[in-house]
């Protein structure tokens, strides 16, 4: 799956969990509640004041260091 600024919330989580944690450590506390499940990552980081260019760079590092890891 490519992860984009336009992936919503919940596919992202759904495709690996540990994304979850990525966004936690931006500032984005509220990754389960309901509401943030719709939203796409643009919408989510602009909600929190947060770039979204940088952490989307983060979520596609973690996925290609996950990847190189299983290798």
């Amino acid at each position: 799956m490519e992860i984009t600024k336009q992936t919503t919330m919940g596919d992202m989580i759904e495709f690996d969990r540990g994304i979850a944690v990525i966004l936690m450590e931006a500032g984005m506390h509220c990754v389960g509640c309901p509401a943030s499940i719709g939203e796409s990552l643009e919408e989510a980081c602009q909600v929190h004041g947060l770039d979204s260019d940088k952490v989307l760079k983060d979520i596609q590092d973690y996925l290609a260091n996950k990847e190189n890891d299983e290798k």
